[in-house]
């Protein structure tokens, strides 16, 4: 397949281990996040891991949208469906994530609550068109990349008139998510993650560009390359970070410069802006509540808004005692660190989101068979 082979080329591969190997210098240790779940499944899944020196350390971050989102919003979905009686619209690894009380979303489907996994939100448009008599509400979840689609949609509802078409809004933004890492205790002031820089998220800054990463190498001198997702692209943007640390330098570099520039989608960000605000606060799975970290439906569209139309409250829910999806988000611990993890949790038998999602670190080293170290 044209633009992709290429870009998973074995021969170019070893190459490129080569050239990093060569780069790296070895009295001194590299350790970098791929913040995107994306980049962490393509690592596992193509043994990048295995071609780097033992030097070079690689951290999962919190770049998975259905891993970041705490169980008390899970429940505000299944209380929509089981008590309100609505049809919920969702993507396909939401209904599986552990929520309270043993519920997840398919579990509450099981029960009879009206559940549709949908592959984008004009399928849920689409449905409240065709059921007028019922009150349709599309759980909206994940980062910069999947919000103008839902934005989109609830134009599109506006423009039809729909008066039973609803939008459960869970949408948040990588640039907090990356700001709060870097201001934890657990980076900051010797704290137990060392990071000496990002591998930056490639859907998303197809939206956003990369201007909005600026902010981490001037102010924390903290180099980010942003990378496509093939295995190539991920080791280039490690050679490139090496080499920037080696130099001294903090600067926002792109290696996926086919697809993402500076400014990013401006038409989609204007999008976004016309029918979302930011937050005051927000909170994520592991990272607790975050300030203007994510995103709201603007008055002018509060008809369109479920939390307004159903009256939602909002209830933090803590994690399963025994799951360490919070700390692996953080990059505190690695999904093999879990007691449970490949026993207990599976992606058969989940405990907890980073099992789940296809883009969870525990599903990719599961997946992967990565966690052959444990």
């Amino acid at each position: 397949m044209k633009y992709i082979d290429e870009f998973r080329d074995g021969e170019v591969a070893k190459g490129l281990a080569e050239a990093i190997r060569r780069e790296a210098d070895p009295g001194r240790t590299y350790h970098f996040m791929e913040f995107c779940g994306g980049h962490t499944h393509a690592i596992s899944r193509y043994g990048v891991s295995d071609l780097l020196p033992a030097n070079v350390k690689m951290i999962h971050g919190p770049g998975c949208p259905v891993c970041v989102l705490p169980i008390g919003r899970i429940d505000q979905a299944i209380r929509l469906a089981l008590e309100q009686r609505v049809t919920l619209c969702t993507y396909g690894d939401c209904l599986r994530v552990p929520a309270s009380d043993g519920l997840s979303l398919m579990k509450a489907k099981a029960r009879g609550g009206d559940i549709h996994m949908v592959y984008s939100s004009a399928d849920a448009v689409t449905l409240a068109q065709k059921n007028p008599d019922k009150q349709v509400v599309f759980f909206a979840i994940g980062f910069e990349t999947t919000t103008p689609p839902t934005a989109v949609a609830i134009k599109q509802a506006a423009a039809l008139g729909l008066k039973n078409f609803s939008v459960l809004c869970c949408h948040v933004l990588t640039p907090s998510a990356i700001s709060s890492i870097l201001e934890s205790p657990d980076v900051r002031d010797g704290g137990t993650v060392r990071l000496d820089g990002f591998i930056g998220p490639a859907h998303v800054s197809t939206i956003i560009g990369s201007r909005p990463y600026e902010f981490v190498a001037e102010e924390y001198r903290m180099p980010v390359v942003i990378a496509g997702f093939e295995p190539l692209d991920v080791m280039q943007a490690i050679k490139m970070l090496i080499r920037q640390v080696n130099e001294g330098r903090a600067e926002v570099e792109n290696e996926f410069s086919r697809a993402v520039d500076r400014n990013g989608n401006q038409k989609a960000q204007q999008l976004v802006a016309d029918v979302f605000e930011v937050r005051e606060h927000f909170e994520w799975r592991g990272l607790g509540v975050l300030p203007c970290s994510a995103l709201r439906i603007r008055s002018q569209f509060a008809e369109f808004d479920a939390e307004k139309r159903f009256s939602l409250d909002y209830q933090s829910v803590p994690d399963h005692t025994a799951c360490e999806c919070g700390a692996i988000l953080r990059g505190v611990k690695r999904p093999q660190d879990c007691k449970i993890f490949g026993t207990v949790c599976t992606p058969e038998n989940p405990i907890g989101s980073c099992m789940v999602s296809s883009e969870g670190a525990c599903a990719a080293h599961y997946s992967y068979g990565r966690y052959k170290d444990v």
